[in-house]
Formats: structure tokens, sequence, C-alpha cells
């Protein structure tokens, strides 16, 4: 397992290599500047201004000393904060993505794991096609329909939650944004536990468990769940870096400085090591996170072997 680790994280370091490559060029190829703002200064103010962060220099040049300060842990600074660094930008945004995405990642593996073994184990009824019916319903809908139709329900309605991100530590304030977040990914996890539950149960040894005489319930917590969770599993790398990081419109409408924020306002601001730092970093969780759910796939099924 330790050489199977070790040989996923040295591939992994062509995949990071090409992804910061392409976003580098990417912003660097928009049209304006981060200094835009500014072209009333004089010219050898400007110049003094493109030589102090090396903007000056060509793509190559600049590209190979952001992969230098990348070795050593820096993500430069900030364009547009100019006293902040983009570590420091991207460290105070984090948390309140982290709070947001871990809520919503443990209440749609709740509802989404529960829903889909519930519409499994009754296949073709009418409860399965309601609970298939709004897990597609989730699916269709965007997170951009959905948290203002919340926000006018239960803020503006019925004033029962905050519209809004609140200054004030509170536990309502995160009810509406990881209910948007939580919503489409419990479709995804009900449709793949079902069907995933559905090939299980159909099984030899789920068969041979029933025929010793076990409950349903028994059958399905002892022999039937783990071997179901493997697709879900899997379907979780990707969806919880995307959902830590942050959703950008979530965070956008309820107003909270996370890092989808941060990558939105150094977009707008051509803030380009800002946009590299954001890739980067939603770059690394997505490879670690396939890397801890391989490694589960062994946990969970004992039939799993790395070499």
């Amino acid at each position: 397992m330790l050489r199977y680790t070790l040989l996923r994280i040295l591939g992994a370091i062509p995949t990071l290599l090409l992804v910061i490559a392409l976003a580098f060029l990417m912003v660097h190829a928009a049209p304006g500047g981060p200094f835009d703002a500014e072209r009333r200064l004089p010219p050898e103010v400007e110049a003094n201004i493109a030589a102090k962060y090396h903007l000056d220099e060509p793509l190559p040049k600049q590209f190979a000393r952001y992969l230098g300060g990348l070795l050593q842990g820096d993500l430069g600074p900030s364009y547009r904060y100019r006293d902040r660094t983009v570590s420091e930008l991207i460290g105070s945004a984090f948390p309140n993505s982290l709070r947001i995405g871990a809520l919503a990642i443990l209440f749609a593996l709740l509802v989404g794991i529960s829903s889909g073994t519930y519409a499994a184990l009754r296949q073709g009824t009418l409860t399965d096609r309601f609970v298939m019916g709004l897990s597609m319903t989730g699916i269709s809908i965007p997170v951009f329909v959905i948290a203002p139709v919340l926000v006018l329900l239960f803020a503006v309605k019925l004033q029962w939650l905050p519209a809004g991100w609140t200054s004030t530590e509170s536990v309502s304030r995160y009810v509406l944004p990881v209910i948007t977040l939580a919503l489409p990914q419990i479709a995804y996890i009900a449709r793949l536990t079902r069907a995933s539950m559905i090939d299980v149960l159909g099984r030899d040894f789920v068969r041979t468990a029933r025929a010793q005489g076990l409950g349903t319930l028994r059958v399905v917590r002892v022999h039937a769940l783990k071997p179901a969770l493997l697709p879900v599993l899997s379907y979780m790398g990707p969806a919880i870096a995307g959902i830590i990081t942050g959703s950008v419109v979530v965070e956008e409408i309820f107003g909270i400085s996370g890092v989808g924020q941060q990558f939105v306002r150094g977009a707008l601001n051509r803030d380009y090591t800002l946009v590299l730092g954001v890739v980067v970093f939603y770059a690394t969780l997505i490879v670690a996170f396939n890397l801890i759910v391989d490694i589960l796939y062994a946990v969970i099924d004992p039939r799993v072997r790395y070499r």
C-alpha cells in the first residue's frame, strides 16, 4: 500500500504541472491586466510596478519563477491586496468553505444513502419512483436556481432564516448554504446507492444470508451496505474537493467569504496569482481526495489489493 501511495503521488506531479501551466497561460492570455485601474499613472511608475512583480519578464521566465515559489510553498503576493499574500487570502477564506462544505457532505451522505437504500428495498413501488423522481429533479435544477428559491421561501416569506451570511456566529446562517450545496449531491448519491444496492442484493452472499434467517435490516447493515457504497465512494472523491473548496454561486449569493468568492474576485480583478493559487489549491485537493478514496476502497472491500 505504501508503494502504491508513493507511486500515485509521483504520478500526480505531471498532472498538477499541466494544470498549473494551462491556468498560467489562460490568465495571462485574458485581456487586461491587474493594474488597468491605474493606467493614469506615469509610464515610469507603471514600469516600476511591472518590474516589482516581474510582469515585464517573458512568460517562460515568469512561469519558471512561479514554479520555483510553489516548490517553496509560496503562492506569491496578491496584485490587488497589496499587504497580503495569496496563501493568507486562501487561509482566511478556507475555514468558511470547509465548515459549510463538511456540513453539506455529511448531510448529503446521510440523506442520500438512506433514501437510496430505502428506494432499493422497495424497487418498482410508488415510493421508489417518488424518491428517484426527486433525485432527478435535484440533478436537473442548478444551484443558482435552488439558492434564490430557498432564500425567497425561508428568508423573505417565512422569515425563519437569514437571507445572507451574518457576521454573528449562529447555526441559522449555515442552514440555507448547506442545504443548497447538499441538494444536488443528495440526488447523485441516492441514485448511485439505489443502483448499487439493487445489484448487491441480488448477489449470492446476500441470498445466503437471507437463507440463514437474517432480517432485512441486518442483511443490509452487515452484508450489503459496504459493497454497495463503493460507487458512492468513487464519486465522493472529486465531489468532496469541489464542495469543500466552495461553490462560487452559493458563496456569491449568500455573501460568504470563502475560496470560491476569492476566485471570482481574483478573476474579475485580473489578480493572476490569486486565481492561480486557488486553481493549485483545488487541484491538490482533488488529487488528495482521489488518493484517499482509493485507499478506502481496500478498507471497505478486502478483495481490493494494490500492488
